[in-house]
């Protein structure tokens, strides 16, 4: 019967998803202690409503939908991504709590990834005759636009194209 329902589609797998989803950038991170993320779960519900309260005084179109706990503290998850006055005015109402310790809470925050960026066809020499360095390429990227927000985790790596090659991979 399922085969005369659905046709040739009846017996066909379906295909495993084999990418996995980032972290949402419709929250707001703050990195507080296990003994905090209690204490702040127990009320959640209270929270969220009172952050809904403030966000709507300023007018904004953020609204907070629930609070949850995450690795690292609470995530506050939200309709859209918070901007830094949404942010600054979450870490306000977190501060100010009866019952939590101003100095514990720091600044809320928006999830971070990391990404790998191959930068390939530059020259292995420098103009003096000298190797490129790691120091060389994080000098030219604080001098680039397009690389403003970046923080690099680690330094950039530099190998030859090919053995016989002058140009360079970072």
């Amino acid at each position: 019967m399922h085969k005369a329902a659905f046709g040739q589609y009846a017996n066909r797998a379906k295909k495993v998803q084999f990418t996995t989803k980032g972290p949402s950038r419709k929250q707001a991170i703050i990195l507080v202690h296990n003994n905090l993320v209690e204490s702040i779960m127990a009320n959640a519900s209270t929270h969220v409503f009172q952050i809904n309260a403030l966000l709507k005084n300023v007018k904004s179109s953020i609204r907070s939908e629930f609070i949850c706990p995450c690795s690292s503290g609470i995530a506050i998850v939200t309709n859209n991504v918070p901007n830094p006055s949404d942010l600054s005015i979450i870490e306000k109402y977190f501060k100010s709590v009866e019952g939590i310790n101003g100095n514990d809470i720091p600044s809320p925050r928006l999830p971070q990834s990391k990404s790998y960026l191959k930068i390939m066809g530059l020259p292995y020499l420098r103009a003096d005759g000298n190797k490129i360095t790691s120091e060389n390429v994080t000098d030219f990227m604080k001098h680039i636009d397009l690389f403003e927000n970046v923080s690099l985790a680690t330094k950039p790596h530099i190998i030859k194209a090919l053995p016989k090659s002058d140009m360079t991979i970072i």
